[in-house]
């Protein structure tokens, strides 16, 4: 009961749904009881024109009424029959029950109707003086008359009886129906990613709910503002600290290239590593904000081997460093539509992670297979993989799992990420080896073409 009284406060739809529901319930036991009534009435007063007809009819005709001595006929139905009868016969009534004609009705009634008590029965008595001068009675049993017109009035019930189920089902089916724009409202912003900051389409929107739709729209706009404005400063950032950083290095190559003490040219090594390194993430920093920036550019038909080819060419001499075994396992050629620059630094990312954390003498594999109208790219390696419970959290930016005692940025995933939402596709991490939960493989669903 507390679960309902909960839902029925914060759920304007069951409010609604309940109290168009208790609304029509009230209406429809008033106009149900007004129905009974009139229709109970209305059997009355077609039953009493019924004891006037016969009494008219008997004038009409100028008949004579005979008391025969059987009164069992075959289809006689004792309690529904009409009576007619002379009212002065009544004093000649032998019975003490309704079996026999005359019946002993009092010989003073008025003329009209009325209901009164014989034999133990009451009967509803039509009284009238015909154009000869004689009064006769024309009554019948009260309890059928009953009977009858309640029946009348109970079938004149049906309707609201079908009725008001339907139009309950038809109220909650209406409410559902008034209230789909707003799942529907609610659906769509909840499907969108943390990019997808555009203005939510209010032309389908009841009026009602418009105001909150622009509202978001407003508050959407200032977020997007604020997200582009982090965005510029983070590439302006990295622009200005490119040039300074290249002029480092430089003066780094040059002071190695002069003739220094062994202590001197010791600590040199550090400073020309953490100089490459800062670079680096500046390089990072500014494919990034391109990744994450509004502006995307047109895509075209990419070949996938070909971008294979050209990521090996540029990363292979890393690879061999390390002795590592890295190739293409794929033979057949498939084509995608994707910008090639943003695929390029998609598996190139992709590489350069696995490159890293992949220990010396193992394994990177990349291919590519075609489902249906999907195409899956893998780069798949032998390294330690990510546990189950930070899968989420590598995509973030400058996160790196601890432990793997390797230098990095913690953006290249965050790159991949950033592409994949902009191109529309999606990524699944899993392990190399399912078995022994290790190795790192990374698949990325794209449109074939």
């Amino acid at each position: 009961m507390d679960g309902f009284k909960r839902r029925l406060k914060d759920s304007v739809q069951l409010r609604l749904s309940l109290t168009l529901s208790m609304a029509i319930l009230v209406v429809a036991l008033l106009a149900a009881g007004f129905a009974f009534i009139s229709a109970l009435d209305e059997a009355h007063e077609m039953q009493d024109e019924t004891l006037r007809q016969v009494a008219a009819l008997y004038d009409r005709q100028q008949m004579a009424l005979h008391y025969p001595a059987a009164q069992a006929v075959g289809d006689d139905n004792e309690e529904s029959r009409v009576i007619v009868q002379y009212l002065a016969d009544g004093s000649q009534a032998v019975g003490n029950d309704d079996a026999s004609l005359p019946l002993p009705f009092p010989t003073n009634l008025p003329d009209g109707l009325s209901t009164l008590k014989v034999t133990g029965e009451d009967f509803r008595v039509l009284v009238r003086t015909t154009t000869r001068g004689e009064r006769i009675i024309v009554a019948q049993e009260s309890g059928i008359r009953d009977k009858e017109a309640r029946e009348s009035a109970w079938r004149s019930l049906l309707p609201f009886l079908i009725l008001f189920p339907v139009l309950l089902l038809v109220v909650g089916d209406l409410v559902r129906k008034m209230f789909r724009p707003i799942a529907t409202l609610s659906a769509d912003i909840d499907q969108r990613d943390e990019q997808s900051l555009h203005p939510v389409d209010e032309s389908h929107v009841p009026s009602e709910i418009r105001p909150f739709v622009v509202a978001i729209n407003r508050l959407l706009g200032r977020v997007a503002q604020s997200v582009e404005t982090q965005r510029r400063f983070v590439a302006d950032a990295a622009h200005e600290l490119r040039s300074p950083m290249t002029a480092l290095s430089l003066q780094a190559e040059r002071l190695a290239a002069t003739d220094m003490p062994s202590p001197a040219r010791e600590r040199l090594l550090p400073l020309r590593r953490g100089i490459e390194r800062s670079r680096n993430l500046i390089d990072q920093l500014l494919t990034l904000a391109a990744a994450q920036s509004n502006t995307q550019a047109a895509p075209t038909t990419v070949s996938v081997l070909r971008i294979y080819r050209q990521v090996l060419e540029d990363l292979l001499p890393l690879a061999e460093r390390k002795d590592i075994d890295i190739g293409v396992e794929s033979g057949e050629d498939v084509k995608v539509c994707i910008n090639e620059t943003d695929l390029l630094i998609l598996i190139r990312n992709l590489v350069d992670n696995a490159i890293r954390y992949t220990p010396p003498g193992g394994r990177i594999d990349l291919s590519v297979t075609r489902e249906q109208t999907a195409v899956i790219l893998q780069v798949s390696d032998t390294g330690p993989g990510i546990p189950l419970d930070e899968q989420a959290r590598v995509f973030d930016p400058f996160y790196r799992s601890l432990g793997t005692g390797e230098s990095g940025s913690g953006l290249g995933l965050s790159i991949v990420r950033a592409i994949a939402d902009r191109s529309g596709a999606s990524i699944r991490l899993g392990f190399s080896d399912e078995v022994r939960r290790s190795g790192l493989c990374v698949r990325i669903l794209l449109v074939s073409v």
